[in-house]
């Protein structure tokens, strides 16, 4: 069974006299008791689809469903059935750890013990700061208290939108590490992330750019069809061997990783050695193969989007 079910959603934004298309035809569904990332930059549309799923906004065309229920008539069972955790901070800062919690519960008709068995394993480690303010609590603490508030009404479908931006390195794999006991509890989660590296941790990803997906599958089944060889290039003139190496005549493409270069050459038997001759006048160079992440993918799909944005497996 899909507990979450796309199918071509479109959203437009107006811009002055015209219209800017937020999410462009997307379709994908999400299993029962999947962890799904919905993998992208910063405007690519995830939020928008986010507030779509849970109800909050309106798709300009197409439909889309959670537990079999349609996202705009059935809205009310709907928000009793999931649990929304927006980008942004938005619980009550005046209010205390506790006081956050017990009045989201009672918006549910529930009790913090009622389903304290679910938030355990997260509100252990809020439970010394329950009578701080919210808004006095760090960035980390106050994504696991946003979480525990999604929870406290036990919802079959868990909506994660950007939930470890700018949270620091330690939460971030905390909050990963939570996610997966969540779901071994049977609960579905779609999670948005900018943050290629936490790709790896769904079970499948949607890998989206400007509105459209560009990929869905398994991390490692799209790390698997990476048919390029890819290298790491360092030299002591970074700037200057980025245009070199995008001059190269035999670049496929070039993209700046960290402190090294990631190149794909158009052919996969090329010598190194006349690469080598090309950069000769960079100094302490280093070419090394390595293999590729996700981002390499995402990247590859982005220059090559022509012949990638064909019919996918939702």
């Amino acid at each position: 069974m899909n507990t979450i079910e796309v199918k071509n959603i479109v959203k437009t934004y107006p811009v002055k006299k015209t219209k800017i298309t937020a999410v462009n035809d997307v379709s994908f569904s999400v299993k029962e008791g999947e962890l799904f990332g919905l993998i992208g930059p910063d405007g690519a549309g995830k939020s928008s689809i986010f507030r779509i799923l849970t109800s909050l906004l309106l798709a300009d065309s197409g439909n889309a469903s959670v537990m079999e229920l349609d996202v705009v008539n059935d809205y009310k069972e709907i928000r009793k059935i999931v649990g929304y955790m927006p980008g942004r901070f938005s619980l009550y800062q005046d209010l205390s750890v506790e006081e956050n919690l017990e009045f989201f519960a009672t918006i549910f008709n529930t009790t913090i013990e009622a389903n304290y068995n679910l938030i355990a394993d997260i509100y252990i480690q809020l439970e010394p700061f329950k009578k701080r303010r919210a808004g006095k609590l760090s960035g980390g603490m106050k994504q696991k208290l946003a979480l525990c508030c999604a929870l406290i009404h036990k919802p079959k479908v868990l909506f994660l939108d950007e939930p470890t931006t700018g949270v620091d390195p330690v939460s971030r794999k905390e909050f990963w590490e939570m996610l997966k006991r969540l779901k071994e509890q049977g609960i579905s989660i779609l999670v948005s992330t900018p943050y290629m590296n936490e790709a790896k941790l769904c079970n499948r990803i949607a890998l989206i750019q400007n509105g459209k997906i560009l990929e869905i599958d398994t991390p490692q089944n799209i790390v698997d069809r990476f048919d390029h060889n890819l290298y790491a290039v360092h030299s002591d003139n970074m700037f200057e061997l980025l245009t070199d190496l995008r001059s190269f005549p035999k670049t496929k493409s070039c993209f700046a990783f960290g402190d090294k270069h990631h190149l794909v050459l158009k052919d996969n038997n090329i010598d190194l050695n006349e690469l080598k001759t090309y950069l000769q006048n960079h100094t302490n160079l280093e070419i090394n193969k390595i293999e590729p992440g996700i981002e390499d993918c995402f990247m590859s799909l982005i220059a090559n989007k022509d012949t990638t944005l064909k019919d996918l497996p939702v």
